[in-house]
């Protein structure tokens, strides 16, 4: 832990005695050390808000008043010892504060599993029912292939209540991440946790959906990754070489998975070109996104079966 020496960028803090101005500062600050967001929020402002809202034990939906709290003694220090953990030592705000949202949806997390943010969390509710027959209302089975802290699989039993969900993970210690998830949204009836390499390890069943956010980031940027994403297990963003590594292997195990009316639909970044031009026979329909990067593909059954 650093002292408050002239190059330590917390020594003049002492007379910081509100929390606006701590996020005023926490915002100059972010911006000044280059600090990797993304991964709860993509501003400074809301990721700095956020992360000291939880430090304080304040609600998050607390009003513009309770920035002219001042904090106690105590207070400021715990402000200041999370704000260098996550700007000096680069540790990522989830990690810090043991949980992350997707909608209005807590998860816990830790440094065992990716930290959730995913496109699904528009599109389950949204453009995917398009594809289902009766828009889903039936829909009995789903998976989530890479499940990490198990997000996806609890949106899909969320979505669809009479739904079963399998999900899929090669880590055992993201498994045990979305064990404590399943059981803090009382999804064990129909949540169903397997141990396995896509589906090398699972039952035979045929899924009207099946879902999947996999490693997709060829190796050389997962080497180059800023620090807060290279805290993330590497296992959940290496694709190999090409990133294709895991999505070749779900398109081929699909095939004899998905239910006759079934689909596949991958979250895959910046690959599109690649997945158009490898896959070009099975016809990949781009699913809009509201920010318009437009980055996860749909794939039919009929198609997959050729």
């Amino acid at each position: 832990m650093k002292g408050n020496s002239p190059s330590d960028p917390f020594a003049r803090t002492d007379a910081l005695a509100t929390l606006g101005d701590w996020l005023r500062f926490a915002e100059k600050l972010y911006t000044r050390e280059n600090v990797a967001l993304g991964q709860v929020a993509t501003n400074a402002h809301d990721e700095a808000l956020y992360l000291l809202l939880r430090t304080l034990k304040l609600s998050l939906e607390s009003d513009a008043s309770v920035l002219t709290r001042k904090l106690t003694p105590v207070e400021r220090a715990d402000v200041r010892d999370v704000l260098r953990r996550r700007v000096v030592d680069r540790v990522p705000a989830a990690y810090l504060t043991r949980e992350a949202w997707l909608g209005e949806h807590r998860f816990y997390v830790d440094e065992r599993v990716i930290i959730p943010r995913s496109y699904f969390l528009e599109l389950i509710p949204g453009a995917l029912r398009d594809w289902l027959p009766d828009h889903g209302r039936r829909l009995k089975r789903a998976v989530d292939v890479c499940t990490g802290s198990g997000c996806l699989a609890i949106l899909l039993a969320h979505e669809f209540p009479r739904a079963v969900v399998d999900a899929i993970d090669v880590s055992t210690p993201a498994l045990d991440v979305a064990v404590i998830n399943v059981r803090e949204h009382r999804l064990g009836q129909r949540v169903h946790l397997f141990q396995s390499d896509v589906f090398d390890e699972v039952p035979a069943a045929r899924y009207d959906i099946i879902l999947s956010n996999p490693p997709y980031e060829p190796s050389r940027h997962v080497d180059r990754q800023a620090p807060e994403f290279a805290a993330e297990p590497r296992l959940a963003h290496d694709g190999g070489p090409d990133g294709l590594m895991i999505i070749r292997k779900l398109l081929h195990q699909a095939k004899g998975r998905l239910a006759p009316h079934g689909i596949v639909v991958i979250e895959v970044g910046g690959l599109r070109k690649v997945i158009d031009r490898e896959f070009k026979a099975l016809e990949p329909h781009w699913l809009p996104t509201q920010d318009g990067s437009d980055c996860v593909c749909l794939f039919e059954a009929e198609r997959l079966r050729g």
